[in-house]
């Protein structure tokens, strides 16, 4: 569906005499030289993206993969039209989840076109907070590539925020005194990680050339703010790769505490074995018939055997217990 549209001359929204769907007046409208459309769509049928292509003469390759989805992030260039993939994320902290979405952008010199998947990003938000900034809107179809941008990217380092959260309980979690199972959390994070990995690093190639401003369509002057995002998303970058290397560490420190635990059970296990033996092999050497043994016949034997039994018992706890067994 057609969420939005709109007319902008010199960074200000023009009011069109027509409904929001009615693409073609609002386009035939964009005669000035500052003049410039932006088209927003959520999850539009084949059949209403089909027929903004054709208002917009858009290329049938980039609306089959507007269409479609789930798209790697890039940029790519259709006769006088870019064609800019992002992918959006959210967060969802009760099961450690990274959700993603989608936003295609279709940019001509006088156009934009908005088609977003999923339910993360919203742009209603980042119309009305660009619609407030005259001199920025004012730069045309670059600062709505801009807006969109950043926007993007501030949910971005929102996920990596919420992320590293996760990251520290679990530190936190496997370096206490307690016995714990954070193997599981750990692989389910490392899984985000490479979800939002494959979200972010394929879109800082765009970002730099929309920095070095070696993009058509995308004026010099908006150079700066995109140098803005580029340094923001690289940010984002180096940060899944620590939590990455944090998480990997964390794993083998796991594993480590695991493996001294039961070293230390085996100790245990082994220190009340060795004072058992102890009785067992008094009560087995005397548990022999002969008849010719020491203190066999003898009145107080039974409690002689008792006697070293508890004495050699004793001495054994007491021994392992010094010794950090027990």
């Amino acid at each position: 569906m057609i969420v939005d549209s709109a007319l902008y001359r010199d960074g200000v929204r023009v009011q069109v005499d027509c409904h929001k769907d009615d693409l073609e007046t609002v386009r035939d409208e964009a005669t000035g030289t500052g003049d410039f459309v932006w088209v927003g769509l959520h999850r539009p049928s084949a059949d209403e993206l089909e027929a903004v292509g054709k208002v917009f003469a858009l290329h049938p390759l980039a609306v089959e993969d507007a269409l479609k989805a789930h798209q790697r992030p890039k940029l790519e260039r259709y006769d006088d039209a870019l064609f800019l993939v992002l992918k959006t994320l959210w967060y969802v902290d009760e099961e450690d989840a990274v959700e993603t979405g989608e936003i295609n952008l279709f940019v001509g010199r006088n156009f934009v076109v908005s088609v977003r998947h999923g339910a993360g990003a919203e742009l209603h938000s980042a119309r009305l907070d660009l619609e407030k900034q005259t001199s920025v809107l004012g730069h045309g179809p670059s600062a709505v590539v801009y807006a969109i941008c950043d926007r993007v990217v501030d949910e971005y380092e929102a996920v990596a925020n919420s992320l590293e959260e996760d990251v520290d309980e679990v530190e936190t979690s496997v370096f206490s005194t307690t016995r714990t199972h954070d193997s599981q959390r750990i692989y389910v994070l490392k899984r985000e990680l490479s979800e939002m990995r494959r979200a972010v690093n394929p879109l800082r190639e765009p970002m730099k050339r929309f920095a070095t401003g070696s993009v058509p369509l995308v004026t010099q002057e908006a150079t700066p703010f995109f140098r803005d995002v580029t340094d923001h998303l690289l940010r984002v970058s180096e940060t899944i790769e620590a939590l990455d290397g944090l998480l990997s560490t964390a794993f083998e420190a796991h594993l480590a505490q695991i493996s001294v635990q039961q070293n230390e059970d085996m100790r245990k296990i082994s220190a009340w074995v060795a004072i058992a033996a102890v009785g067992t092999l008094v009560a087995g050497i005397y548990g022999m018939n002969f008849d010719y043994m020491p203190e066999l016949r003898w009145r107080f034997g039974y409690f002689y055997a008792l006697g070293v039994m508890g004495v050699c018992s004793v001495v054994l706890y007491r021994l392992f217990k010094k010794s950090g067994w027990l």
